[in-house]
């Protein structure tokens, strides 16, 4: 269609599902993550985990964001006419700038390149919502107009990042970073916006397989190390076993409930959909720590053996909570069924002081999780799907 005025689609449309354009938008999330990544692996194997972390929070916060605010907007105005799909291939161009930026931002704490691409993605997002303004009344039009003020005033305020001492950029981030995440609880503290839950679980999921989707490829490293490396093949190989079992298990639990049974209004869907920072965040960065694991096997990482587990049991363990946090606790029955995922995450950490085959426990640790959920499950008569 070239042309559709842009008005609210229904929270209750049946059968709505992501688009090819959505899926499309999530692929060029890809790049943004990977560089990401790669960042993490090199400050973690040069055992600089501190500016890591911290550096890894920072760049990945703003890959997040920018795919949140397209996600809601689109389950909310999504109209598919022509300006609709050239505005959001602007905001890929966008994302695609920004992944340009991010080795300079992690590295040098230079976010010149990085807050460019944020100013391509922005133009085109505030028009969306001022387009969607235009075709509201009443206070439907008030919030996106609020949503437009506040994306102009951020964008604003990342502008004149680039124009403060290096020193004090990363509290300013700190400041940026809270009222980036105000602007929804404020636009839409008179009107919700019409988003639909079913499609919204389905995208945060479509997330989801991306950033596993690292640790996949981390997997695969390891497993063409071990074959070029003969010599730690004995180490390579169950680091390779190992992530694809973490990832394999992280895929099914994430997956076990029906989510959008519970998003019902805002106060669900807010916590929700922030929290899940964490758990992208922690999904991309198990693959990092197996990369880091292959790096340490091989001989070409400046850290201990517990380090180099860490790396991958840590966002491990995070994972789990925060999917239990989010996801599992809501659909769980009895106590036994609520402590599976926590003591998975502790029983995971301990996996760190377990020497070399650290990320081998790790998976196995993954794979007990899963059966000792559908076991509690079945034993309960749940008919929800397979609750882990």
């Amino acid at each position: 269609m070239a042309y559709s005025p842009m008005t609210a689609r229904s929270p209750d449309e049946l059968h709505r599902a992501a688009t090819p354009l959505e899926l499309f938008f999530d692929l060029c999330f890809v790049v943004a993550i990977a560089q990401a990544g790669a960042r993490l692996v090199h400050s973690l194997a040069e055992g600089h985990p501190g500016a890591g972390v911290v550096g890894y929070f920072f760049v990945f916060f703003g890959v997040w964001w920018a795919w949140m605010n397209f996600t809601w907007f689109a389950s909310a105005y999504d109209v598919d006419d022509v300006p609709y799909r050239i505005a959001t291939l602007v905001q890929i161009a966008g994302v695609l700038v920004y992944a340009a930026g991010v080795s300079r931002a992690f590295d040098d704490n230079d976010w010149a390149v990085a807050v460019t691409g944020y100013i391509i993605m922005r133009v085109a997002l505030t028009a969306q919502w001022l387009r969607a303004a235009s075709g509201e009344q009443g206070a439907a039009r008030t919030a996106a107009l609020k949503y437009a003020a506040g994306l102009v005033v951020c964008q604003l305020g990342w502008i004149g990042l680039l124009f403060v001492p290096d020193d004090m950029k990363r509290w300013l981030f700190v400041v940026l970073l809270i009222a980036e995440l105000a602007v929804p609880v404020i636009a839409e503290r008179g009107h919700q916006t019409p988003w639909h839950a079913h499609h919204i679980v389905e995208r945060y999921g479509l997330f989801t397989i991306i950033v596993l989707g690292e640790t996949i490829a981390a997997a695969t490293v390891a497993v063409k190390s071990a074959i070029d490396e003969h010599e730690a093949l004995d180490q390579l190989l169950p680091i390779a076993a190992g992530g694809l079992l973490i990832v394999f298990a992280a895929w099914w639990i994430y997956f076990a409930v029906p989510m959008h049974q519970h998003l019902n209004s805002n106060r669900e869907a807010i916590p929700w959909g922030y929290g899940h920072l964490l758990i992208f965040l922690s999904g991309a960065a198990i693959g990092a720590g197996i990369e880091v694991a292959v790096e340490h096997a091989v001989g070409k990482a400046h850290i201990s053996q517990v380090a180099a587990n860490a790396a991958v049991t840590v966002p491990t363990a995070v994972f789990l909570l925060m999917v239990w946090l989010l996801h599992s606790r809501h659909f769980k029955r009895g106590p036994a069924q609520q402590l599976v995922l926590p003591v998975a995450a502790l029983v995971t950490l301990a996996c760190t002081w377990s020497g070399t085959y650290a990320v081998a426990w790790a998976g196995l640790v993954g794979v007990l999780t899963v059966a000792v959920g559908l076991a509690l499950s079945t034993r309960a008569g749940m008919t929800t799907g397979a609750t882990v």
